[in-house]
């Protein structure tokens, strides 16, 4: 049986099967104008999205634009070329091929795999960082008492960070786990041994979510957040909250706000079998 994605209020970018073609002159045709601009550490992401924008208007197999071409469209090194090429080849968009190039790749069937942040980061091509912000025991509130199904008053463990990837911050996530099934995480914590993926802990714990359930809705930062995300007050955001399930128990709540300039949310979904 495939999983079933349930979600709301979604900004999606699709698989090229279900995208629609950029017009001309459109904003992510003049992305290199603009955001090459703001930094180096962006520039793989303009080279990245407008190989993204080929995909969309490309039928499969046909071949992407070569090395030397992105090289002197943008004026980026071969590195930086290769780091956005690999970003769609993880992705599922381009097909590397030996000796021949590298080819729009034909949609695959599958549906999008559960898993958090740093398992998404990997499946893009860049590597997940995390900056802990506060861990502490604390007594539920209604809300996340309703969502963990504890009970109001029962104690539940808040883990506040900033998920980064290649060191550029694009994440605050606000994690609530019941503390009866995690026991000795505060432990662990306190002796300086948080892990970077929860989701990896949570499988080591035989706790690995089966079915999660997600809702998106697009927002802006605030100035706390902003601050973290070191971007100004008032950035498009993209707020998602969580309900994690392994079998019958509820393993994560958490509330996660992305900075909309350095995430797209992407999913594959398939009809239940």
């Amino acid at each position: 049986m495939a999983p079933v994605v349930q979600m709301s209020g979604l900004f999606l970018s699709l698989p090229e099967f279900l995208l629609t073609k950029q017009p001309e002159g459109s904003t992510l045709r003049r992305m290199s104008q603009v955001q090459t601009r703001s930094g180096r550490e962006l520039k793989h992401v303009v080279v990245r999205e407008y190989l993204r924008s080929v995909v969309i208007e490309s039928p499969p197999g046909a071949p992407a634009p070569s090395e030397r071409d992105l090289q002197e469209r943008f004026g980026v090194s071969r590195m930086t070329v290769r780091q956005a090429t690999e970003a769609l080849v993880a992705e599922g968009l381009l097909d590397r091929i030996p000796g021949k190039g590298t080819f729009i790749a034909r949609p695959r069937r599958a549906t999008t795999p559960i898993g958090g942040f740093t398992d998404e980061m990997r499946r893009r091509g860049t590597v997940a960082q995390s900056r802990t912000l506060l861990v502490r025991p604390e007594i539920a509130g209604p809300s996340v008492a309703r969502a963990l199904g504890v009970g109001a008053g029962d104690r539940v463990v808040h883990w506040r960070r900033v998920r980064s990837a290649s060191d550029a911050a694009i994440c605050v996530q606000d994690v609530y786990l019941n503390e009866a099934l995690v026991p000795d995480f505060l432990d662990d914590a306190g002796n300086g041994g948080l892990p970077v993926s929860l989701y990896r802990d949570l499988t080591l714990r035989g706790l690995r979510p089966t079915w999660v359930e997600d809702a998106f809705t697009p927002d802006h930062l605030t100035a706390e957040e902003a601050l973290h995300l070191r971007c100004g007050p008032g950035t498009l955001a993209i707020r998602q909250q969580r309900r994690a399930l392994a079998g019958d128990y509820v393993v994560e709540v958490s509330r996660s706000v992305y900075r909309a300039d350095r995430y797209t949310v992407r999913m594959q979904i398939g009809e239940e079998e």
